[in-house]
């Protein structure tokens, strides 16, 4: 059953990451009338919200762009970084609209960022559990109850479920943000503005579909723990 779901939302990933690929392929191939980079974007965007401490960098890959609150950076793929189109515009936008998140101290951020902690010890106790399991199983559970163990791993789930739904919120935030700002200060033309919206809401989607997966996960394994105490 396991193998199942994750067969399913690996496809389903597989296909979201694909159109959100083909969609960002498709608009970077039209030039932005306004003939800003994605650079100028964002440098653009933080200037307006009086945001000077954050620094805008390229960095290496596709789409793998991002705002990492630790050291203040805006991290733009090269293609977004140099590109010069609706695609280019609305991620460098989005990702900024992480940094005014952070300037302003928006609540759910915050929230997400308390618990990457606790993420990343759920997702190391995953892999000792599951190495246990592995090459141990036998005297693992022996050693604890089944009932224990499916605890463990149900906790695990619920942080990796929580942080994606919270997750959620974050990204909507974010790209609400970029598009208004695109729109507001003439950055894109009513058409590239539609081409900017429909790529953040495929890129959206990717997390939609992560956390859709991680609910699926954790009912599993609960109905399973209900199951064992039968």
């Amino acid at each position: 059953m396991l193998i199942l779901i994750f067969i399913v939302f690996a496809i389903a990933s597989f296909a979201v990451s694909n159109t959100l690929k083909r969609k960002f392929k498709k608009y970077s191939q039209i030039p932005l009338q306004s003939g800003m980079s994605g650079k100028e974007v964002a440098e653009k965007m933080l200037h307006d919200n009086r945001i000077y401490d954050v620094q805008v960098i390229s960095v290496q890959g596709r789409l793998t762009d991002h705002y990492n609150p630790a050291n203040k950076t805006v991290n733009l793929s090269e293609p977004v970084y140099h590109g010069r189109s609706a695609a280019s515009a609305a991620i460098a936008a989005h990702e900024c609209g992480h940094a005014v998140q952070h300037a302003t101290a928006y609540n759910m951020l915050s929230l997400r960022s308390a618990l990457v902690p606790l993420q990343n010890a759920s997702a190391r106790i995953m892999n000792i559990l599951f190495f246990a399991l592995l090459f141990g199983g036998f005297f693992l559970t022996h050693a604890f109850p089944w009932q224990s163990i499916l605890l463990i791993v149900i906790a695990a789930n619920i942080i990796f479920t929580l942080f994606a739904f919270i997750t959620l919120p974050v990204e909507f935030d974010a790209s609400k943000r970029a598009l208004q700002w695109i729109d507001a200060n003439n950055v894109v033309t009513s058409q590239e503005y539609a081409m900017s919206k429909d790529a953040l809401k495929w890129a959206a989607m990717t997390y939609v579909v992560a956390a859709l997966g991680a609910l699926t996960t954790l009912l599993y394994y609960i109905m399973i723990f209900l199951g064992a105490r039968d």
